[in-house]
């Protein structure tokens, strides 16, 4: 038993079963016991891999879709590069490389709850003088350039399941011997009339439609663009994607609550319904393989690889393959790249507009 498992037990026996959303954010960002809080767990060494990990490449190309768009930036007011969940700061850093030598004019702001990854984004990035937030709530009010790499998927989400009654929401309860275990609210949502067979799981990404809105807003009064990497589906649909890793393996989400990750599959779909209904522009969805194709990588690589040794050459191509697989488990083809601007923005680069 986890200290976090321990305290989800009292709560459960005084207030009763509780929603997904909840377990996942206590599991994710309690300040004690949370997995956030607690660790860095990028790397060899942590439980899984982002893109900016495998390949420097990556982080240059966005920098320089960023230091496009920045040029193109029209308002006085200086304008703010941000990034949601930066990790480690990788791909800032690499980003970083790319808009300097663009000559681009920003000021940093990163949102980061994670003390012990907010620390690494400090010492990595201290020559660009970020600016820390806790939410994008007090991000400044002026023209945003916002960058999300896998951020949206690790927000609280609620699950219902379709039944004879209706949808009903999955909760988290105690099972045998005080083991977590999923049951179901009694009574149906009656806001939810959605056509499925029964046993059907639906997703509802609360959180990031309320984060997504709000970016939208703030887009559409301030002027500026946001870039959303994930893994999901463009299109939406049932299933249930809720997934917990530890150490660069699957693991039951409710074994170990705040020692590994959990996120949802990205429903890219809604995401885009949620932009456009605050009055922004969206663009994309498209495969991570066509956006980082479009922008260059392959030139990328071989300038790369012109000044490699055999060995580091071989590493930058498996880099390429990796980050393109088209399979459809590879990042090529799971992984999505999701544009929303205000709408003086008609095109952005690498990205369609819908």
């Amino acid at each position: 038993m986890t200290p976090l498992h321990a305290i989800l037990a009292r709560t459960i026996r005084t207030d009763g079963p509780i929603g997904l959303d909840r377990y996942m954010a206590l599991c994710l960002s309690h300040p004690a016991h949370g997995y956030y809080a607690t660790r860095d767990p990028l790397g060899a060494r942590g439980d899984f891999v982002t893109a900016p990990e495998i390949s420097q490449m990556f982080g240059e190309l966005v920098g320089a879709w960023a230091a496009a768009l920045l040029a193109g930036f029209s308002s006085s007011t200086k304008p703010c590069l941000v990034e949601l969940g930066p990790g480690r700061g990788t791909l800032m850093r690499d980003a970083l490389r790319a808009l300097r030598a663009a000559g681009a004019d920003f000021d940093l702001h990163l949102v980061e709850t994670s003390p012990v990854l907010r620390a690494l984004q400090a010492e990595r990035l201290a020559d660009a003088r970020p600016t820390f937030h806790d939410s994008v709530a007090s991000l400044p009010e002026a023209p945003l350039l916002v960058v999300a790499n896998e951020f949206f998927d690790a927000l609280p989400a609620r699950q219902f399941v379709r039944t004879p009654r209706g949808w009903c929401e999955r909760r988290v309860g105690l099972g045998e011997e005080g083991a977590l275990a999923f049951g179901l609210d009694p009574e149906p949502d009656p806001q939810l009339t959605a056509e499925a067979p029964d046993g059907a799981v639906l997703t509802v990404p609360s959180a990031a439609l309320a984060t997504m809105r709000d970016l939208a807003r703030r887009l559409v009064r301030d002027g500026g663009a946001l870039l959303a990497i994930d893994y999901g589906h463009a299109e939406a649909g049932f299933g249930d994607t809720l997934q917990a890793v530890e150490g660069h393996a699957f693991a039951d989400p409710l074994a170990r609550p705040g020692e590994a990750d959990l996120t949802v599959h990205v429903d890219f779909s809604a995401l885009a319904r949620a932009a456009t209904a605050e009055g922004a522009a969206v663009h994309g969805p498209v495969p991570q393989r066509d956006f980082l194709l479009a922008l260059g990588l392959e030139a990328r690589a071989a300038r790369l690889k012109a000044r490699a040794d055999a060995s580091q050459a071989a590493a930058i191509d498996a880099a390429v393959t990796r980050l393109t697989d088209p399979s459809p488990r590879g990042m090529g083809a799971l992984f999505k790249v999701l544009g929303v601007s205000h709408p003086a923005f008609t095109a952005l680069p690498a990205l369609p507009s819908v």
